[in-house]
């Protein structure tokens, strides 16, 4: 089954709300390597922010500094997380462990 074609409005509506998602990620990430947000803060922000609620844990973690995709990865695998979780798909264990792993670190 195939999608339908989108007008050149819906086309570009589409665009504009993409666009302003990446925007408010990229502002997230850059809040949290400076110091200004924590995660638990992030993480809370994904319950009422769509864009936040999508963006990749693996991201989020490669966001702070000092953790690359190695350590990121490393990380999750540790707390029990999917590579492919997203934010939104956090169970409240795996918020739980993944602040308090952060908090300790």
């Amino acid at each position: 089954m195939s999608l339908r074609p989108l007008t050149p409005q819906e086309r570009a509506d589409a665009l504009r709300k993409a666009a302003a998602a990446r925007t408010t990620r990229a502002t997230a990430k850059e809040r949290l390597k400076s110091g200004e947000l924590t995660i638990a803060q992030l993480i809370s922000s994904g319950e009422s922010d769509d864009a936040i609620a999508r963006m990749r844990v693996a991201e989020l973690l490669e966001a702070l500094p000092g953790i690359g995709q190695v350590r990121a990865a490393a990380i999750m695998e540790q707390l029990g997380i999917a590579a492919s979780r997203r934010v939104r798909g956090l169970g409240i264990h795996q918020r739980r462990a993944l602040v308090d792993f952060i908090d300790d670190k």
